[in-house]
């Protein structure tokens, strides 16, 4: 079947070389790494190559701000304001961008807090801790939702991501253990 051919990155399928249009199947090239997907026409390989995400962290009255998604993956959920960074923008670019398009405020980043990925995720997402200088919390681009929530009040359990709850986690640890 002609659908089975098919190879999921992500949400995407990829079924076609985009060198020559030839089907793309699963190959072992070397023993120590994954099987990639590989032209049986020209033997063109299509490396699925991670997305890169920038996010940023922060406080508004010592308090952490996080987002209500409106769309998948993860609609409904709680994260902190990121998204993808554009070929030719810097990773730090894209986090402030990011920030401001979501949540509707400038921010000055403080540090690099991690950098996260997962063997079950297509993406890297790089975590800054963030200080507000302008503008006022709200939802914005695919936000429903915006709030601050104090130490003990983060809704863990409607987190959307891994990468949401561990970086949350790190951002707590560094950024507010002594004021808590």
């Amino acid at each position: 079947m002609e659908h089975d051919k098919g190879h999921a990155h992500g949400h995407i399928e990829y079924r076609y070389c985009p060198r020559c249009g030839g089907g793309l199947e699963k190959r072992i090239l070397k023993v120590i790494e994954p099987a990639r997907l590989v032209c049986e026409k020209c033997s063109f390989i299509f490396y699925l190559d991670p997305k890169v995400i920038a996010g940023t962290i922060f406080t508004i009255n010592g308090r952490v701000a996080l987002l209500r998604r409106g769309v998948e993956p993860a609609f409904g959920k709680w994260v902190f304001p990121g998204g993808y960074v554009d070929r030719g923008e810097s990773v730090r670019d894209a986090a402030i961008r990011e920030t401001r398009e979501e949540a509707n405020v400038e921010v000055r980043l403080r540090g690099l807090l991690n950098v996260y990925s997962y063997p079950r995720s297509p993406n890297v997402i790089v975590v800054y801790a963030a200080e507000v200088v302008s503008g006022e919390l709200q939802a914005c681009d695919e936000s429903v939702e915006a709030g601050a929530f104090g130490p003990a009040e983060i809704p863990w359990e409607e987190l959307g991501f891994d990468s949401t709850r561990d970086a949350l986690q790190d951002y707590l640890r560094l950024y507010l253990s002594s004021k808590t």
